[in-house]
């Protein structure tokens, strides 16, 4: 016998949740097996607050130690900032597609998304010509209201983009959750900024680093963990091993 502690998980998964992840998984992994340009095709997008200053984690506040060095300083525990800005990133297999910064005061509802998803489509225009002509790419975003309202839907339909499936309460699925978003917070953790401009600049550079290569991986893992949610039949796999 050994003591093992409870995982924690987003949420409790009901049966029928389950088995819409298990569908959803199937159904992308057949996309991508009818089609090897899929992968490519998707663009996917969510939005995240960037703080004025995110505590650091434990590991980087870890610090090496011999027997004989003294103990290690001791830190006070801190909380997020007040001070924040909001993000919104759409990215794909090889770039960061299109971003920006949510103004302050500003809410994302349902108008203010479509009014993003039309600056996407102009620098898809301007910049992805063959997939813009064509209307090969596709849209994948979570199950947020603003983008499963009547509006959003309506504008979708209209200027013909097709949607990828996400199953709810799926961080674990979300390439948002698992790649670009802790990449980024994690080399802003423990960092100090005094203004809105500071925050946005500084998260700038630091996606402004990510490499072709960086998203290429990501969706393969992205790939990789739908047969792990088809081998877990439906519940979450985070913390359970592999990649």
């Amino acid at each position: 016998m050994h003591r093992v502690a409870a995982k924690f998980v987003p949420r409790i998964l009901t049966a029928d949740q389950k088995q819409q992840r298990v569908n959803v998984c199937t159904e992308l992994r057949q996309l991508a097996s009818d089609d090897e340009m899929f992968l490519s095709r998707v663009i996917t997008v969510d939005k995240s607050w960037v703080y004025a200053y995110d505590p650091e984690t434990k590991r980087q506040s870890s610090q090496s130690k011999s027997p004989t060095s003294p103990n290690p300083k001791k830190k006070a525990r801190h909380a997020k900032s007040n001070l924040k800005s909001m993000i919104i990133t759409f990215f794909d297999t090889k770039w960061i597609v299109h971003k920006e910064f949510v103004p302050t005061g500003r809410t994302v509802n349902s108008g203010f998304y479509c009014e993003v998803l039309r600056r996407l489509r102009e620098k898809l225009r301007r910049h992805r010509p063959q997939m813009w002509r064509e209307q090969t790419w596709l849209l994948q975003h979570d199950n947020a209201p603003s983008h499963t309202s009547v509006l959003t839907h309506q504008f979708l339909a209209k200027n013909k983009i097709a949607v990828m499936p996400h199953p709810p309460y799926s961080p674990d699925l979300a390439l948002w959750d698992f790649f670009l978003f802790p990449k980024m917070k994690l080399k802003l953790k423990g960092r100090r900024f005094h203004t809105i401009d500071e925050i946005q600049a500084k998260s700038q550079r630091v996606l402004d680093t990510l490499t072709e290569k960086d998203f290429q991986e990501a969706f393969q893992k992205w790939r990789r963990r739908w047969d792990r949610c088809l081998h877990a039949g439906g519940n979450c796999f985070e913390g359970n091993g592999g990649r």
